[in-house]
């Protein structure tokens, strides 16, 4: 199975893997001789493979501090292998909030710089492999147990002091536009498919022909898009006026070098998941179980 190509590839995945891997240790390492004035940490619940596909009404989180907090910071960048008995698809994730003080701030921007490019290398090198068998083949058989997501994401600093960081939970969707022909084509790829959760595959045949009769049914030129919402995440919200700010991931902790004393920090609530607004919008999918929506115009 394995083509030379393939073979050439997983060396330079592992290669790419052993740099990230490095200069990751490096920062961690760096981390520990910066002194610091706030070390918080978010403390999730684990999430069994077995409850992978429920998702949460409320998430409770567990605010540690000082020490203890420091020490979950720095292991949280090297958390990216599977946990037995864990899910590897719904991965852990890691809020907290790191502040520093009195640190070469060039020195330790270039480092984080440094990690964030060698993960997007590393990330460009498996995209590169097409075919996903030979995909999770090459990374797999190079860096066992890895979870290649959690490799990937990226480190968040900010080191111009801004007015407040704060956190909060957010919905997210992960969007994807389509044409009419790749959209049909989607649908003759589910068509072969053997769907388990249907006994009678006669049925679900006849489920995705009505969807392609929908979609065939449009314009040559009509936009569409699949518009999946994700599972609530937790965010960083970073404020210097009410017209500059953003907000990123906090996937992993956030870094804070060499702020003023008066920035406004805040912590990360528990979360409930909101009643449903009376004014929100219904969507009508074309094909309610893709989450597959014609574009408005």
């Amino acid at each position: 199975m394995c083509s030379w190509w393939v073979m050439v590839s997983k060396v330079q995945i592992r290669s790419q893997f052993d740099l990230m891997n490095e200069l990751t240790v490096r920062l961690v390492e760096e981390l520990k001789e910066c002194d610091y004035s706030k070390a918080e940490y978010y403390r999730l619940p684990d999430i069994s493979s077995l409850d992978e596909n429920i998702v949460p009404e409320s998430i409770i989180t567990e605010k540690i501090s000082g020490d203890i907090a420091h020490r979950a910071i720095l292991n949280s960048f090297t958390d990216i292998y599977k946990k037995e008995g864990l899910s590897s698809r719904v991965l852990k994730r890691h809020p907290g909030l790191l502040v520093i003080k009195n640190a070469n701030k060039e020195a330790l921007n270039n480092r984080i710089a440094q990690v964030n490019k060698a993960k997007a290398d590393f990330k460009a090198c498996i995209v590169a492999i097409d075919n996903n068998d030979a995909r999770f083949e090459a990374v797999h058989n190079a860096m066992p147990n890895l979870i290649t997501l959690a490799a990937y994401r990226k480190i968040h600093c900010e080191s111009d002091s801004p007015f407040s960081v704060r956190f909060t939970w957010m919905h997210k969707h992960a969007t994807k536009t389509l044409t009419k022909k790749m959209a049909l084509e989607m649908l003759d790829k589910s068509a072969g498919y053997r769907n388990p959760r249907m006994i009678d595959q006669q049925k679900w045949q006849s489920l995705v022909a009505q969807e392609q009769l929908r979609v065939a049914s449009l314009g040559e030129k009509e936009k569409l898009r699949i518009r999946r919402p994700t599972r609530v995440s937790p965010q960083v919200n970073v404020r210097y006026t009410a017209q500059n700010r953003y907000h990123v991931s906090a996937a992993l902790p956030f870094i804070l070098i060499n702020p003023e004393p008066d920035v406004k920090l805040g912590i990360l609530p528990d979360y409930q998941k909101p009643e449903a607004h009376p004014r929100k919008r219904e969507y009508d999918f074309l094909v309610d179980r893709l989450y597959l929506e014609q574009v408005e115009r």
